[in-house]
């Protein structure tokens, strides 16, 4: 089967039961902790490319047991932000790879959404693409300024920084609340800057991560825009994310879907 493209901790037991599968691509989620194991993600990263897997880097979600915002106020957040993302670009650089990274994953109370505090994100963005803009790819969230229910996003900050970004089909659908029309209009202008894609369902409302299929999103039209181009499936899994069958099942239903229902 064509398209096995997973996610997976470093942990042994995850990459294993992925590696049956001989996948094309897999995403290593790194926690915090495992920016201490540097040795650790640059052998993981050989191992599969080894294999001839091309391999994608996430950055950890959280410090200090919040999530991560590239406009905090907390100088502990803000310098781990900077310092981690330098540390993944040099492992990048060096071993051949790309990060994701996001911006913010919630929204903030004191953090409104306007044009000035968009491009007040701008900035911030710009000064963490001098660490090196091509092994970065930006994954947009459900809320917050780094989403695209932001009506400034696109034209203040991917657009004039031609930001290569990472489009998360699930988080788009939920920013708009499973408008499938909105979806199709993000993916029609992130286009020329989308290097890659977290495919996964959702039914909109919530960040649910279901298996393609079992929600709403119209996959007969996200295939049009995504064929091509570099992928994961970034699926919910139960009991220790070590079973990936949900991931494969979901490569199986979007390998299914012919050119000609994909087409626009």
């Amino acid at each position: 089967m064509n398209n096995i493209r997973l996610k997976s901790s470093l942990d042994r037991a995850s990459l294993d039961n992925r590696l049956q599968y001989d996948p094309e691509i897999i995403e290593l989620y790194l926690r915090t902790d495992d920016l201490q194991q540097e040795s650790l993600i640059r052998e993981r990263i050989r191992e599969l490319k080894q294999r001839g897997i091309r391999v994608y880097l996430h950055h950890p979600s959280r410090y200090d047991g919040k999530y991560l915002d590239i406009m905090s106020t907390e100088p502990g957040m803000y310098r781990f932000y900077r310092e981690s993302t330098q540390q993944l670009v040099r492992i990048c650089q060096e071993e051949g790879s790309q990060c994701v990274i996001h911006a913010n994953y919630l929204h903030s109370d004191n953090d409104e959404i306007s044009r000035e505090r968009t491009i007040a994100l701008r900035q911030e963005i710009d000064e963490i693409l001098s660490y090196g803009r091509d092994f970065l790819l930006w994954e947009d969230s459900t809320e917050g300024l780094f989403c695209y229910a932001n009506p400034y996003l696109i034209d203040e900050v991917i657009v004039p920084l031609k930001l290569p970004v990472n489009v998360d089909v699930s988080h788009t659908f939920i920013s708009f609340r499973g408008d499938n029309d909105r979806l199709r209009e993000v993916l029609e202008r992130t286009a020329p800057y989308a290097i890659y894609y977290h495919l996964v369902d959702s039914m909109g409302q919530f960040h649910d991560s279901l298996p393609l299929g079992q929600g709403l999103i119209d996959w007969k039209m996200v295939k049009s825009y995504v064929q091509g181009k570099e992928y994961i499936f970034e699926i919910n899994l139960e009991g220790g994310h070590i079973d990936c069958t949900p991931m494969v099942e979901s490569a199986r239903f979007f390998d299914n879907l012919s050119l000609e229902q994909a087409s626009l």
